[in-house]
């Protein structure tokens, strides 16, 4: 009884470290595929001239949707900042989704907003819309306030009402680059198949943004914070990016995306009962052009750029990263049907088995091996050797893939040209691999424990003003 315990023992500890290996030499084939599809879009923008594209006839308008839950600290300042984007010919719908602050009000007070009998299509089914709302001070803006639904809820209004055949998602709490609806358009415009584009997402705390308009990139000095600032750069620039140049997106970020409107209505729009809305749509438009044998593609850029507030306290981070896992899991039993399904194509074979085997399973077995090396080492079944060997690849894997996508940032876009930030940028990128993460592997395994189907809730985060983002932070 005795070996057989040893045996297994031993066994669980070899899984780990086997595990772990696959899982560096996936991310670091993600970095190197990341690395290589970076220098070809950077190539190919000297040879864009977006001015030119501005007045262009063949630029599609677009429809820019914001739903918005009790957002009143940065409503305004998010749609001062969208009414001002180099764009010819696009609307700003904001969704008012039964919120219980001041977001209606400040939205009526500051852009004059009158009420406006608006027909529509009912493309998608929604909770009741009370009442449209246009600005008196900009044609472009149209506000709904509806009952409360849920943020996937809010977005298929904002569809209904949309007059274009591109719809922008972007949350309340973010703004975006001047040039971004310019860059992400393109792909639509350049490729006729494409149906999706995913847009970078930086953090934008520590930055300063006045009325709505970034003025100067900064890195905020609350250790969380830059901790998420190095976290997302690993995330797109490194997951997302690679993911793309190998043809398998999966996640376009619920906070800047674009979508052919005519394709999500196809999919039935966001799914309303959904807590990961995102990815629940991206997954469904997979699933619908292979079923149909279409030609499509879905694309992320790394230069659009929407800069968006993270959560600033450990509680905050905890709801959102188990909000998150819960969306993987939910998204990813809706569609067990495509695990290792050929006729799904990669997305079935490669993609799906990646995000089920990687994403959802992974931080159960990180963890199970975090706890089980060092007891069993202590009892004797491995050697110190043996565990030395488990720790530095599980922390090594992860320090590459930051300290690379800090390489990648800094030889692209230098958002960051300030050498004090980059080195506090490449410390934590370091530091990250020593609590932080492990910290987010925790959450993780708690959500899936706590997982429960079909509950669709916003994600409340307490927000603070974009005013109130200085450089003293």
């Amino acid at each position: 009884m005795h070996s057989v315990l040893y045996r297994i023992a031993l066994g669980i500890n070899y899984f780990s470290l086997v595990y772990v290996l696959a899982v560096s030499t996936i991310y670091l084939i993600q970095l190197i595929s990341a690395s290589f599809g970076l220098r070809k879009y950077v190539r190919s923008l000297r040879y864009i001239d977006y001015r030119r594209f501005l007045d262009s006839e063949h630029m599609v308008p677009i429809s820019l949707l914001v739903p918005a839950y009790n957002e009143s600290a940065t409503i305004v300042d998010s749609v001062k900042n969208l009414l001002s984007l180099d764009f010819p010919e696009y609307e700003v719908i904001v969704v008012n989704d039964g919120s219980k602050d001041d977001t209606l009000r400040l939205l009526i007070d500051e852009f004059k907003l009158l009420p406006f009998r608006q027909p529509y299509k009912k493309s998608l089914e929604t909770e009741e819309i009370r009442t449209v709302y246009r600005s008196a001070k900009d044609f472009r803006l149209i506000v709904l306030d509806k009952a409360n639904g849920g943020k996937a809820d809010a977005l298929n209004a904002g569809v209904n009402v949309s007059s274009y055949p591109i719809v922008v998602t972007i949350d309340a709490d973010s703004i975006l680059e001047k040039s971004s609806l310019i860059k992400i358009i393109y792909s639509f415009v350049s490729d006729p198949n494409c149906i999706a584009v995913g847009g970078i997402v930086r953090i934008g705390s520590g930055c300063e943004i006045i009325d709505g308009q970034l003025t100067e990139v900064g890195l905020s000095k609350k250790p969380i914070v830059a901790l998420q600032t190095t976290e997302y750069l690993r995330a797109f620039l490194t997951g997302r990016l690679g993911f793309d140049v190998m043809g398998m997106l999966l996640i376009i970020s619920g906070a800047f995306g674009a979508f052919n409107k005519a394709s999500l209505i196809e999919v039935g729009g966001y799914s309303r009962n959904c807590i990961g809305e995102d990815m629940e749509l991206v997954i469904k438009l997979h699933e619908l052009m292979h079923r149909k044998k279409r030609k499509y593609s879905v694309r992320f850029l790394p230069d659009p750029i929407c800069w968006t507030q993270p959560p600033e306290r450990l509680s905050d981070l905890k709801k959102q990263r188990k909000r998150w896992h819960i969306g993987l899991i939910d998204s990813l039993l809706r569609h067990k049907s495509m695990l290792f399904n050929p006729r799904y194509g990669r997305i079935g074979m490669v993609c799906i088995p990646y995000y089920w085997i990687f994403e959802l399973i992974g931080p159960v077995i990180e963890t199970v091996g975090f706890i089980f090396v060092p007891i069993s080492c202590a009892l004797g079944i491995v050697n110190i050797h043996f565990m030395l060997s488990f720790f530095a690849v599980a922390v090594l894997y992860g320090t590459i893939l930051s300290v690379g996508a800090l390489l990648l940032e800094e030889n692209t876009f230098k958002k960051y040209p300030d050498l004090g930030q980059l080195l506090r940028l490449f410390f934590y990128s370091l530091v990250d691999n020593f609590g932080y993460r492990q910290l987010n592997t925790v959450y993780k395994v708690e959500a899936m424990f706590g997982f429960k189907k079909n509950k669709s809730r916003w994600g409340e985060l307490k927000r603070k003003g974009f005013s109130e983002k200085k450089k003293t932070q």
